[in-house]
């Protein structure tokens, strides 16, 4: 039996508020698309903010969630509640799945499968990126990315669950695979998750279980490349793996991974000798890709794109050809520039301001971008600092990292119980955020799949899941 056809797309009814003569689309609630809303708070002109999930989320300490440090509340903010003083500004709901650049139009889904219009004057695409398998999306199932506040909370139960589910194991083979953690990915994310489960096991649970030895979970990180954080440059990446190592992580470089199932993984080395790792839990943080809006995007406009489907814009941001729609954040691909946070800010905020200046006819220049550095943490009073000539590390390192994550932090609120939870974690070597369900999260069906009855093939929960606007997949 054959789906069946979509049904035409509605338009959104109005929101209450004076009419404005200029209508801003902005697809996406991550850094740049929130920065890129609070840049046009001013002015005639009405912005609508479109995101498939209704907060914005702080992903760099998305492992501290999975981790049970952090809580989801402490790094996600709903966007009605951010964006609530700017009264020119509304929230939807809603998947974007497809452009009209002729009609002006976006085309979106409501939860359920409705289909919505959008129409716009100017477009700011800030959907972001979403994890990649590199053509392996059935990876998705064994080993799951974080990029979501779903993916995280699946992580944490993954990872607690590993702990209880080797207690009660009477078979020791079956009790060591569960000890076994496997993160693919060796940048800020993979280092970070890798560092954090190793001191959750010889710190944290230490004493909490009578039939095993947490210390004793191996933490094997795996990498393509020739060393972790290489990006932070050859004497902070030698520091990392100094420092994962100390902590008992074994550090797998120039390893690709060549499958991935429910029992761990395969792995072929630089000498092209393939291996078999028997891991509970494997965890994906390997690189990313564009999520499927950004085809459509520029199938609607002929734009250019890179490798991972990031979309070449204009020094401007904007597509050639299309000055009304600009493309900003992680999705952009302009000078080689980095997925980071500040990238989406500063973009985001060029672009709210181009508009805003466009329409008092003043004169905007080409985006230019200042590169604040970067950090990652590594362990507790521990983490490396790159800032142009300006490299940091241990206890130095990690009081920039504190500074940094803190100011990053939406609302005064998840910056003040951050860092009293910071506080009672570091010093107590406690960790409040395990709670964990043992509801198999990745099977829950997602909310923007058409009902089951009329969707042909394999269930929800088999397929990859498309990422939601500034984020990655949710599984």
């Amino acid at each position: 039996m054959s789906a069946p056809e979509p049904r035409d797309a509605v338009p959104l009814p109005p929101a209450d508020g004076p009419p404005a003569t200029h209508r801003v689309v902005i697809v996406g609630g991550g850094f740049a698309g929130l920065f890129a809303a609070r840049a046009l708070r001013r002015g005639d002109v009405a912005v609508t903010v479109v995101d498939r999930s209704q907060h914005h989320l702080f992903q760099p300490l998305l492992y501290q969630v999975a981790t049970g440090i952090l809580s989801e509340g402490q790094i996600a903010a709903p966007l009605r509640e951010v964006l609530k003083r700017h009264r020119n500004v509304d929230c939807v709901l809603a998947d974007v799945v497809d452009v009209d650049p002729a009609a002006r139009v976006v085309v979106a889904l409501r939860p359920g499968g409705e289909r919505l219009e959008l129409p716009y004057d100017d477009l700011v695409v800030a959907a972001g990126v979403r994890q990649s398998y590199f053509g392996h999306d059935e990876f998705a199932r064994w080993a799951p990315g974080m990029k979501t506040l779903a993916d995280a909370l699946a992580i944490r139960r993954r990872v607690f669950g590993a702990f209880e589910l080797a207690d009660t194991a009477t078979d020791p083979e079956e009790r060591r695979r569960r000890l076994t953690f496997a993160v693919v990915g060796a940048g800020p994310t993979g280092v970070e998750l890798a560092g954090q489960i190793r001191e959750l096991a010889t710190h944290t649970l230490r004493t909490e279980f009578r039939r095993i030895r947490p210390e004793d979970a191996r933490v094997l990180l795996f990498d393509g490349g020739p060393a972790p954080l290489a990006s932070f440059g050859p004497a902070l990446s030698a520091r990392a793996a100094r420092t994962l190592q100390e902590l008992g992580v074994e550090l797998h470089t120039r390893s690709i991974v060549t499958e991935v199932d429910e029992h761990g993984l395969q792995v072929r080395d630089h000498a092209g000798r393939t291996s078999r790792v028997e891991a509970g839990t494997v965890l994906w943080a390997a690189g990313v890709e564009a999520p499927p809006v950004a085809a459509a995007l520029a199938a609607a406009t002929g734009a250019q794109h890179d490798h991972a489907g990031r979309i070449r814009v204009e020094p401007d941001l904007t597509i050639p050809g299309h000055p009304e729609i600009a493309v900003v954040g992680d999705l952009m691909s302009r000078d080689d520039l980095p997925g980071v946070a500040e990238v989406a800010m500063q973009s985001g905020l060029y672009a709210g301001r181009r508009i805003r200046h466009r329409l008092a006819g003043t004169r905007v220049r080409p985006f230019r971008y200042h590169d604040l550095g970067a950090a990652a943490y590594l362990s507790r009073g521990n983490a490396v600092v790159s800032a142009g000539p300006v490299k940091l590390a241990g206890l130095p390192g990690w009081l920039i990292w504190l500074l940094i994550h803190i100011a990053f932090l939406t609302g005064y609120r998840n910056r003040v119980g951050a860092l009293l939870t910071w506080a009672v974690a570091f010093a107590r070597e406690a960790r409040r955020e395990r709670a964990f369900t043992t509801h198999q999260i990745e099977t829950r069906r997602d909310v923007y799949d058409p009902p089951a009855a009329a969707t042909p093939g394999p269930p929800a929960a088999d397929r990859p899941r498309e990422s939601p606007a500034g984020a990655g997949p949710d599984r």
